[in-house]
This record gives structure tokens, sequence and C-alpha cells, in this order.
């Protein structure tokens, strides 16, 4: 549980970590498995109004296919109450009732009632096989998908599913495909891993998915962002205490802004944090000043009061005429060990290059207790430089150090093929944090943020305006600016990992027209929405 005064973020559980917390619930709440699927129906059926953009859905038609698992249940339930609001509704069952399990036999049970002594508009098929061709052809106005839940696990993607799992998703998919009906999952796609992201074949692809109790990790990696659709949350009576405290947590808005410090109105520019940023380089055949130029410029917009950049001397002018507010020293080893005392946060690698004497730079400078005993953002090149060396066991302190790669750095980080990363970044990410003691931000959509303490969070602000050159440089300088203005260095990069995002979003409204340049200027216009919503936070 959060601290008091912090700030909760939704949790974002695996398929186990969920199945843990419908047990807990049931054995340690006593909180019947009826009252569950009860709860998951009537939440549903009230979102499902709301997707449709209505008060409720009299005279609206549905079609729902029900597996013969909790989720199954949870879809004849949600009949019922569609069937209480003056719905009409067609369910198509795919097992025959001897396979259902005591709480689906009850729900089915209520169904049969409704339908014979109450003339409810409801319609049963017992298999596809008794499926008339006229619901091919009938118009409905939502689709309901309630055939697998979140029990599915995909070795790899594109795995087989047997009938009759995939003829009830053909038929789905069929009706959505021919008359455009919105399909609506519950809890999880049917066909996709609700850990992994991983589809089957075939897949549900949702337009909108009811998820019950706690947002799953299946659905911001790999396929599941495809398959997902828009998500909503249905409350369903499970409380977050019965999460694990390691369970993954979404960076949001509120958590963003919590940690975005305000400049007090009589404070001084070295009391509003200090970034010293050793970047750049420059060869007889390659300048990459830029990136200097780019971590530069966005730890000045994040807020910071006094920059610091540590460039080759001969670029002094080009940094000035771009950065006129920071003071520029040379890649000196007494410069910058004066300047890194002095500093609240160093970053160090954005463009320092990879040749032989820069490589050997940084690991002279990381080996010194006044480079790494405050807190540090290692990206890029320094990442490079600290590959297959005992640097971070032997001279980090992993409460102050974040390392900030991409999946191709992590891959040379950690000896973990790129593409088992991204079959599982988080659990990639929150064993390579936990076996080094370090902070880790592994950049991507999402970005996955494992801690040294066992923190795990996930941030999917943003969208494909971040692929761009320069982008990761303008998120490191701004996790500097925040952990130099006194926020722990894994919570600044959550932050400015949420605002890098929204800067993205606000930069250009094509995002694939979007450069790091327009991120850096936009870097302003994401914060100020903050201010604009409500109470200023910090």
């Amino acid at each position: 549980m959060p601290a008091k005064g912090e700030i909760d973020m939704l949790p974002v559980v695996t398929a186990a970590e969920m199945a843990a917390a419908d047990r807990a619930a049931i054995e340690q709440l006593r909180i019947g498995e009826i009252r569950l699927m009860e709860l998951a129906g009537a939440r549903s059926a009230d979102i499902i109004s709301d997707i449709l953009e209505r008060n409720n859905v009299a005279g609206c038609t549905f079609l729902a296919v029900c597996g013969k698992g909790n989720n199954g249940g949870d879809g004849l339930v949600l009949a019922r109450h569609l069937l209480n609001q003056g719905a009409s509704v067609d369910v198509v069952l795919l097992y025959p009732d001897e396979a259902l399990s005591p709480v689906n036999r009850n729900a089915l049970e209520i169904l049969d009632i409704y339908r014979d002594r109450h003339a409810a508009p409801l319609r049963m098929f017992h298999g596809i096989s008794e499926v008339p061709p006229f619901v091919m052809e009938s118009v409905y106005d939502a689709l309901i998908d309630a055939v697998l839940g979140t029990g599915l696990k995909i070795g790899e993607p594109g795995q087989a599913l047997h009938a009759p799992v995939r003829e009830g998703i053909e038929l789905l998919e069929h009706i959505r495909r021919r008359n455009g009906t919105p399909l609506i999952a519950l809890d999880v796609p049917s066909g996709l891993d609700a850990t992994s992201g991983f589809a089957a074949d075939p897949a549900v692809t949702a337009d909108s998915t009811v998820t019950m109790a706690f947002l799953k990790t299946g659905f911001f990696f790999n396929e599941g962002p495809r398959h997902s659709g828009e998500v909503r949350r249905a409350e369903i009576s499970i409380p977050e205490f019965l999460i694990a405290p390691s369970a993954c947590r979404l960076i949001d808005q509120e958590y963003a802004s919590g940690r975005f410090i305000l400049r007090e109105p009589s404070g001084a520019k070295h009391l509003n944090g200090k970034v010293l940023v050793i970047a750049g380089s420059l060869s007889s055949h390659a300048s990459m000043l830029g990136a200097a130029i780019m971590s530069v410029k966005a730890a000045l917009k994040a807020g910071a009061g006094y920059v610091c950049a540590s460039v080759p001397i001969g670029l002094a002018d080009v940094m000035h005429a771009h950065a006129p507010e920071a003071v520029v020293i040379a890649q000196e080893k007494e410069l910058v060990l004066e300047k890194a005392r002095w500093a609240d946060c160093v970053l160090l690698g954005c463009g320092l290059g990879r040749e032989p004497d820069n490589i050997a730079f940084m690991r002279e400078l990381l080996g010194i207790t006044g480079i790494t005993a405050g807190k540090l953002v290692l990206d890029a090149d320094a990442l490079y430089a600290i590959s297959g060396t005992n640097i971070l066991e032997e001279s980090l302190d992993p409460v102050h150090i974040l390392l900030t790669p991409h999946y191709g750095e992590f891959s040379r980080l950690s000896g973990i093929a790129v593409e088992d990363i991204s079959a599982d970044p988080l659990s990639a990410a929150a064993a390579f944090a936990r076996k080094h003691r370090v902070n880790l931000l592994l950049k991507g959509h999402p970005t996955v943020l494992a801690g040294a303490g066992g923190e795990l969070m996930i941030n999917d602000s943003g969208t494909e305006a971040l692929s761009t050159a320069g982008s990761g440089d303008v998120l490191a300088g701004m996790t500097a600016a925040l952990a130099a203005k006194g926020v722990p260095v894994l919570e600044a990069g959550a932050a400015a990992a949420w605002f890098h995002g929204r800067a993205g979003d606000l930069a250009n409204e094509i995002a694939s027209l979007v450069c790091a340049g327009d991120i850096l200027d936009a870097i302003p216009a994401a914060i100020r929405e903050i201010f604009d919503l409500g109470e200023k936070p910090g």
C-alpha cells in the first residue's frame, strides 16, 4: 500500500496475480463466486451502456457468445442484466450444459426461467451447429465476447485454438467484419494471453474491453493493444490490498504531476535543481553535439534552475547559441569532478560516442566517488561503456542511479536477446534490476520502470511520435531535471516518461511527423495542462 500522502496508481496484473486475488476474495473475504459473477455482469451492463453512449440499452440487440469457464458465466449474467434493461439478447453456448461449472449452470438456469416463464426477448443456441444462418446476417447493436478469460496461456504468437473456442471467435469476427458491429470483450479478448499480450489464431479483435477488477499486463504489450481496443475497468469488489506489493503499477497523470516540483517564489536558481550534463562529442569525422543540445534544453524546459553542459570545448559557441542559459565547461576530468560535486544530478552519455578515448573517459568517471555518490542518470553511450564490465557491481550506488536503455541497449547490458526482451519486458526488467540492485527505465511502448527496491511500473503515455532520433535525449534531460529538483531518481524517470509522452502527443496532430525538437518545444504545454486541470502539483 502507498505511504500516507502518496498518490496511488492502478495495478496492472498478470493472469497469475489476478487468479490469486480472485482466490483471496473468495477464501479470505468470503465473497462467493456467484456474488463476484453477479457483480461482473451488472457492472459490465452499465459500462456497455456508456460505451454505446446510451442512458440504458432498452431496445438494443446483442449477441453474446459464451464459453464454459467463468468468463462464459459472466456473459450469461450480463445477458440477464441487459434483458432487465429492455434489450434483446441472443446467446450462443459453445459447450453442453454438463460441461459448465455449478456457478455457470446457476446463471444458465436463471436465463432458462426468463425465457420460459417471462417471455423475455431471449434466444439461446446450444453450440455453433444450432446457430441459424439469419444470425450471421443480423445487425446487432453490439457483440459480446465471453468465450475465454485470463486462463489462456500462449506459448508463442499464432498458437492455434481448438474447436469450439475457435468457432466461437470466428463467429464473432465474421459478424463484426460483415456488419461493422462493435465487439465488446469481457475481461480479456478471447485468444489473447492476459499476461504476455501474445495472440492465438484466431483471436478476438475487440473495439472495447470491459476488464474485471484490474488492468492486465497483456493489454499493454505485443499484440495486446491491437486486440483490446479501449479498455474500461469494472469494479467487482476485489480490493487492491489483495494484490501482491510486487505487482506492476500504471503511471498516470496524477502520479506524474505529483512529482513535478514547482519553484518556490523566493527560491534562488541553485535551490531549484542543478544539473550537470556530460554529453556530446566531436571527432575528425563526426559531431554528436545535437544529443547534448537536446538533453540540455530538455533539462531547462523541465524546470531545472541551473544547467551545466560538459561538451568538447570547441563546440561551446554552438551550445551557447542553442542554449544560452547553460554554463559550458570542457570535458576534462578535474572540471567535471568539480561540477559533479556541485550538481544535484549528473546525466552522462548522450552523444558521447564510442571512440576508445570516449569509452575510457566514461569508465574512468564512473569509477570516481565524486561522480557516483549523488543522483546519476546513464543514457546512450554510457550504457555502451558499462556493458561487459563490473562497473554496476563495483562502483555505483543503486539507490541513486537510473539506467535508461532502449531494447537494443538493454540486450547488450543483460545478454538477453531482443526478441526475448520483447516477449516479456516486465520480467526481463524486474530480473535485471533485482540482480544488479539498480533502477532501470526500459524505453519502448510502453516504457517499463523497475526499481532497485522491487518497484515495477509501466508508462503508456505517448504514441509513435516518440519514435524519432533524439527523443531519448529529451527524456534523459527531463529525468535529470526532475531528479535534481528533489524527486527520487526512479520516480523522476517515471514522471518524466509520462510528461515526455504527453509532449509527443501535443507536438503535432500527425504523430508520424513529430521530431525530437517538436517534443522539446511541447514540454511546457504538457506541464501547463496539469496546472489548467486543477490544483497545482508539488
